[in-house]
């Protein structure tokens, strides 16, 4: 594409036309109670963490300390980094929300990026809440653009689609004008980053992606608002960020700008029961229903599961390792070993991703068992489901099928249930429950005042 081919109005130029528009006081009812539900979600994910040796060593390996909390610790940071390590703690567990559109999972972004330019820049609560819902709308839809094709290039849409959405949401909270936050996205794909071989041995790195994203958006929307000039073309440009990240310039972009701030696919997000891959939740529920029947694991033959297409490079293959994952993270990716546990156990919790949880002969037994199929008609990744066909040794066989995630669009969470996942996760924690429920009332106003997060801290 010469200069001359350049467009008049680019993609991001559209965007940042329709973001500066709009108006915390503005916002749908929808969109706030879902920017409020995710900041109960988020909070208690860090405290749960907050202990985990990933945390510590992201918190040990930054020396740029400063006003901004670490939730659930006593140190403070610069912005930067309290939304490098606040991040990293949200997504660090992977009990975090999910855009089944992506998949992505905006909060662990979104959220720490722009509380802690919120907290840096005395900015108050209303600023926060249109920030967050800017941010988490971008992230979100950039990931429909080009859909599943960054996992196929082996990105972590979480990491590069995230970087962008934290721009744009912290942008907004800074009120850059629109030049600006075109200068702030475009440098900000100059930031993301996250390759998905994390997938071989269970490494750390996934965990990193949720605030290495984050802290890129408060660096480049700080950038544009000092001048920093970023390519107008960062989207659809033939060296921009999707042919980059999907190997393609062809996307969608009219599912990025077409509606935006009309239609908001926020009002969508999943808030996950089970900490593990989104994607196998549904084959979860389907084993724990198989489960309830008083099946028992040794009389199982084989459990074969219908599946979609771009959920087997990170799910099931190679499917040895997945039916015998290394370590505890490693079993959050597999759906093998995520049925076993559902149906040995009764349930999925943070308990079940241990090194030593992982390698229960029962449950490493009948991972052994669940094999797959590709399913072409599978609805992947607009819609996440589940299903299993139990083959027993007296030849009977038996089904289950789940249509739909759980926490979903479809069958929600409501505020009470993830207010309980939230005291369950402080919990885990070490937060007291008094500890816990006075947090709880305190970031239930958070959005009608100043963005005052002490309370937060150890």
């Amino acid at each position: 594409m010469t200069s001359a081919e350049l467009p008049k109005t680019a993609v991001a130029e559209h965007l940042a036309q329709k973001i500066c528009a709009l108006d915390a006081a503005h916002l749908p009812e929808a969109v706030r109670a879902k920017c409020e539900d995710l900041l109960v979600d988020v909070v208690g994910l860090a405290v749960t963490a907050r202990n985990e040796d990933y945390v510590k060593a992201a918190l040990a390996g930054c020396d740029d300390d400063g006003p901004c909390t670490a939730i659930g610790h006593s140190r403070t940071l610069s912005a930067a980094a309290a939304a490098l390590v606040n991040g990293t703690a949200i997504h660090g567990e992977d009990f975090d929300d999910t855009f089944e559109g992506g998949p992505i999972h905006a909060g662990a972004v979104i959220v720490p990026a722009v509380l802690a330019a919120c907290e840096r820049h005395d900015l108050d609560g209303g600023t926060a809440l249109l920030g967050i819902a800017v941010g988490v709308e971008t992230m979100c839809r950039l990931s429909t653009v080009a859909p599943t094709l960054t996992h196929k290039a082996g990105f972590h849409p979480t990491a590069v689609f995230g970087a962008m959405g934290a721009a744009a949401g912290v942008g907004t909270a800074l009120k850059l004008n629109p030049r600006q936050l075109v200068d702030a996205l475009g440098t900000a794909a100059s930031m993301a980053s996250g390759i998905i071989e994390y997938l071989a041995e269970g490494a750390w790195t996934k965990r990193l992606h949720a605030g290495w994203a984050a802290q890129s958006g408060i660096r480049a929307a700080l950038l544009g608002r000092a001048g920093f000039l970023g390519p107008r073309t960062v989207f659809e440009g033939v060296h921009g960020f999707f042919h980059g990240f999907a190997h393609t310039t062809k996307g969608d972009y009219d599912a990025l700008i077409g509606d935006f701030g009309t239609r908001w696919v926020t009002e969508t997000l999943a808030f996950k029961p089970y900490p593990c891959g989104t994607m196998t939740h549904p084959y979860i529920d389907c084993a724990r229903r198989l489960a309830v029947k008083k099946i028992k694991a040794d009389d199982v033959v084989e459990m074969m599961c219908e599946v979609g297409e771009g959920t087997v490079h990170r799910l099931w293959e190679p499917l040895a390792a997945k039916q015998k994952p290394g370590n505890g993270y490693a079993g959050k990716f597999s759906t093998p070993y995520c049925i076993a546990c559902g149906f040995v156990r009764g349930n999925v919790g943070l308990g079940d991703f241990t090194d030593a949880a992982v390698r229960d002969p029962a449950v490493v037994a009948l991972a052994g068992k669940v094999r797959y199929r590709i399913d072409p008609q599978n609805p992947y990744p607009k819609n996440f489901t589940g299903h299993i066909r139990a083959t027993l040794r007296d030849g009977t066989v038996i089904e289950e099928r789940q249509p739909y995630m759980r926490g979903g669009a479809r069958e929600p969470l409501t505020r009470a249930d993830i207010q309980d996942k939230f005291l369950l996760n402080a919990a885990h924690g070490g937060w007291t429950a008094a500890r816990a429920a006075q947090v709880l009332q305190t970031i239930g106003t958070l959005f009608d005042g100043p963005v005052e997060l002490t309370a937060l801290r150890d």
